[in-house]
C-alpha cells in the first residue's frame, strides 16, 4: 500500500524522534523547523526539508505540528492555512488549551480542511521508542484516515470531539505534576526518617503506590539525573493551562493549583530547562 506524504513542523526534543519514527514506518516525510538545528540529522534519516513553511501544504497530504506553546501553534497554523487545500488534514500534537484547538479548527474549516488535536504523553523516551500515549480529538472519520500514521509514534486513543485530546492531556499532566510532587515528598520523608530512599522505592513500587512516575522519575531523583525528558517550563505551561481550563468550567482544583505554584517558583529560580522531576530539588530546599 502506498503511504501518503507527511509534513512535519517542529523538530525539538519530542518532534525529532517522532519524525524519525514516521520515516521508519515508510511514510515519505518533508519537514520544516524554525531553526536549522536537527535538520541535518533528519535529512540523514531520509526526510526532505521545506525551506518556507507556507509552501508545505503544496508538498504533502497531512501536516503534523509539534510545537512549544499555544501562541506558536496559532501563528504556525495561520501560515499553513494560507495555502491549505480542500480536505487536507492538519494534526496538532503539541500540548495546548482546548480553546486553542477550537480556534485552529475554526480557521481550518473555513478552507474546507480538517483538524485533529492529538497531544502526546511519554516524554523523550516514549518519543524515541515509538511508545507515546496519543490522545485524539476531532471528527472520527478523519481520525480513522490517519490512525496508522499516528500508530507509527505510539498507542492511539480517540477520545471525542475537537479539543477532547487537549483535555485528556491536561488530565494526564495534572496526574503527572501532582504525582511528581508526591514521589518527591515520599523520598524526602524516607531520607529524613533514616530509611534508605532507594530501598523504600523498591519496597513500594510493586504495591498500590507503584506508577511510571515512581519508577522513572523516582529513579531520576535518586540518581540526581535532571537532564530533561519533559522540562519544568513545559510542566508549568501545562499546569497553567489546567488551572485556566478549570476556571472556565467553574471548578476548583486545589492540588493542581499548589503544584502550579511550585513549578512557577522553580522556573523563577532558573531551573526551567531541568527535567520536571527536579521539583524534588525545590521541595527539598523548602525544608530549610
Amino acid at each position: 500500500m502506498n503511504k501518503f506524504k507527511v509534513g512535519f513542523v517542529g523538530l525539538g526534543l519530542m518532534g525529532l524522534p517522532m519524525a524519525k519514527n514516521i520515516l521508519k514506518n515508510k511514510y515519505p516525510l518533508i519537514v520544516w523547523n524554525r531553526s536549522t538545528k536537527n535538520l541535518k540529522e533528519i535529512k540523514k534519516s531520509g526526510a526532505e526539508v521545506c525551506k518556507n513553511l507556507s509552501d508545505l501544504p503544496n508538498k504533502c497530504k497531512v501536516i503534523i505540528m509539534m510545537l512549544v506553546n499555544d501562541k506558536i501553534c496559532l501563528d504556525m497554523s495561520k501560515v499553513l492555512n494560507k495555502n491549505l487545500k480542500k480536505n487536507q488534514i492538519l494534526i496538532d500534537m503539541s500540548s495546548t488549551t482546548q480553546k486553542t484547538a477550537l480556534e485552529i479548527e475554526k480557521k481550518i474549516k473555513e478552507k474546507k480542511g480538517h483538524f485533529l488535536d492529538a497531544p502526546v504523553s511519554g516524554g523523550t523516551s516514549g518519543a524515541e521508542t515509538g511508545k507515546l500515549a496519543i490522545m485524539v480529538g476531532g471528527e472520527k472519520k478523519i481520525f480513522e484516515k490517519i490512525r496508522n500514521l499516528l500508530k507509527s509514534m505510539g498507542t492511539v486513543t480517540y477520545v471525542g470531539k475537537t479539543g477532547s485530546g487537549q483535555i485528556a492531556k491536561l488530565a494526564n499532566q495534572a496526574i503527572v505534576g501532582i504525582t511528581i510532587g508526591a514521589v518527591s515528598e515520599a523520598l524526602i520523608l524516607a531520607e529524613a526518617a533514616g530509611a534508605n530512599p532507594k530501598a523504600v522505592r523498591e519496597a513500594i513500587k510493586t504495591g498500590f503506590a507503584g506508577s511510571p512516575i515512581l519508577e522513572n522519575h523516582g529513579k531520576r531523583i535518586l540518581e540526581k539525573n535532571f537532564k530533561p525528558g519533559g522540562k519544568c517550563s513545559t510542566q508549568l505551561k501545562d499546569m497553567n493551562n489546567i488551572v485556566e481550563t478549570a476556571k472556565t468550567y467553574n471548578i476548583h482544583l486545589p492540588l493542581s493549583e499548589k503544584i502550579e505554584e511550585l513549578y512557577n517558583l522553580i522556573v523563577k529560580k532558573g531551573k526551567s530547562n531541568l527535567d520536571h522531576s527536579a521539583l524534588y530539588l525545590l521541595i527539598k530546599k523548602l525544608q530549610n
